[in-house]
């Protein structure tokens, strides 16, 4: 794949660094706006097997006025997992989920420490981004609201007020550049000292998009892994869904309202403007190592054909077979800690394209040759929906596929009779470490027609 080469600034530690011929945006304020309210604590030290775990509480901003929300400061779990070995200045930063009203863990996560004991670097593991949950004095039924229902309302609100700092994913991103600055400072004092100056940022869902949007405003980010976040370039992805399903999913139902009465409303595309990583793809040069599941309950298979082809850089893609939004009973960490190794230790990775070809095929054109290659595909005779929950756990099958004889890999698969059948290529390599470089092609449907005709707006 094509390759840029990147410099890197001085590391500021108040982070939200970009660059100024850029146009600015309100995700870019919120973020590089100081905060008295920042502060972080050591609360335990944790030591495991080749590991040292810094528990710390860290308040990272405060977002909304206390007379508007009954959690106006954002409080997290950071736990800083330091190897007894470290070889590298670049980090990872993994954003969580969790609320603020269960206990703090005391130790690290094992998948956490297994990637800093393995990559011998240190993990920061960011936890409760969003806060959660929070009770607004606006809300007539003052309910708990935690994840989508917590982002829904924000965004109702913004339409209703045009604030912007409504927006959830502007607290959501400051949330993991204080955890960038934490990290640094807090190392860099710590038992003689550890120099962090790089982070490669991964996180899954709402905390994948966050991924995104951390990386479009501080420089220190080398590289990205999002997961099952499938849905950049929001509103041509969601009248997608509708033309596919001729529903809204049960996984974005919190969304569901917005979605049949705004959608094409000005102010939703604002919010676009402010948070949608599509948005941001000309700073978004980074290496970028995208997972989603072939199967996600809240996108539609085939979605990254409104995305993939127009990110800038170094960009990898990866659908995993009969895996649903969890991931859970894969080789995703496998796959990530792979990626994040040849970033720390600027390996060259796989060169490869492919594209959708007019005759229905996926072609594959490589320049480093794969371990292996797969086709895998799935059908639906009732509905163009490929979801696991509706088409079942195995309902894709991988068949190898051999090279044409000028080294290409050709995908190709009938029309069904009846529904629709999807179909991916999947390639294996070698990445000169424990695990292989996994990656594949997008999803590709057949037939190429929508059952449902675009929603209009009620």
């Amino acid at each position: 794949m094509t390759r840029r080469g990147f410099i890197f600034a001085a590391v500021l530690l108040a982070g939200a660094v970009h660059l100024a011929a850029q146009k600015r945006t309100a995700l870019d304020d919120y973020v590089s706006a100081p905060d008295e309210n920042y502060k972080y604590e050591l609360v335990n030290t944790a030591k495991g097997d080749g590991i040292t775990a810094y528990v710390l509480d860290m308040t990272s901003q405060a977002w909304r006025k206390p007379s508007e929300v009954d959690r106006h400061l954002w409080t997290h779990t950071l736990t800083i997992i330091r190897p007894d070995t470290v070889t590298t200045d670049t980090a990872l930063l993994f954003i969580d989920g969790g609320g603020n009203d269960g206990r703090r863990p005391g130790v690290a996560d094992p998948r956490m420490a297994k990637i800093a004991t393995e990559t011998k670097s240190v993990v920061a593991h960011l936890r409760q981004v969003p806060n959660q949950p929070l009770t607004f004095t606006s809300d007539p039924f003052r309910r708990q609201l935690r994840e989508d229902a917590l982002i829904a309302y924000g965004m109702r609100k913004y339409l209703e007020t045009g604030d912007p700092l409504w927006v959830l994913r502007l607290p959501m991103t400051k949330s993991a550049v204080k955890a960038m600055d934490t990290a640094i400072a807090f190392l860099a004092k710590q038992d003689g000292g550890t120099k962090v100056e790089k982070f490669v940022v991964s996180g899954g869902s709402k905390r994948g998009w966050t991924t995104w949007t951390t990386a479009a405003v501080d420089k220190r980010v080398a590289a990205i892994m999002p997961m099952v976040i499938d849905v950049l370039n929001n509103e041509v992805s969601m009248r997608h869904h509708w033309r596919a399903y001729g529903f809204f999913a049960p996984a974005v139902g919190d969304y569901i309202e917005l979605l049949t009465t705004e959608m094409g409303n000005p102010r939703m595309k604002e919010i676009a403007k402010i948070e949608d990583p599509y948005e941001y793809r000309d700073r978004l040069t980074m290496p970028k190592y995208i997972v989603n599941a072939a199967g996600d309950q809240f996108f539609v298979s085939d979605s990254s054909q409104f995305y993939f082809n127009d990110l800038k850089g170094e960009k990898y893609l990866r659908y995993i077979a009969n895996a649903d939004h969890g991931m859970r009973d894969t080789d995703v960490l496998e796959s990530l800690i792979a990626f994040y190794q040849s970033v720390i230790d600027k390996k060259p990775r796989p060169r490869f394209d492919w594209s959708f070809e007019k005759d229905g095929s996926i072609r594959v054109r490589v320049l480093d040759k794969p371990a292996e290659v797969k086709l895998w595909q799935a059908a639906n005779p009732q509905a163009r929906d490929f979801r696991k929950e509706r088409i079942g756990p195995t309902a894709y099958k991988a068949t190898t596929l051999e090279p044409q004889p000028g080294g290409e890999y050709v995908a190709n698969i009938p029309k069904p009779e009846r529904g629709w059948a999807a179909f991916f290529v999947e390639l294996t390599f070698d990445s000169g470490g424990k695990y292989p470089h996994k990656f594949s092609t997008g999803i590709r449907v057949t037939p190429d027609e929508l059952p449902y005709a675009d929603l209009k707006r009620k």
